[in-house]
């Protein structure tokens, strides 16, 4: 599984990073990014949450 963040539409809430912080951090804009390419099979659940959690939809999965 593979995500990526909309910087467009990400308004930097930080609950992705909050649920899933493996996958997920601020970065110096105050939006989300992506820390690794690949999502681990362990943590696609908490992506997935991290996903559906997002207000503006702004993660996506590739």
């Amino acid at each position: 599984m593979k995500v990526n963040v909309n910087k467009d539409a990400c308004i930097g809430c930080g609950a992705c990073a909050a649920i899933c912080p493996d996958v997920f951090e601020m970065d110096d804009a105050g939006l989300s990014t992506v820390i690794t390419e690949e999502v681990h099979s362990s943590l696609v659940d908490d992506a997935k949450e991290a996903i559906e959690s997002c207000p503006t939809s702004a993660i996506v999965e590739e």
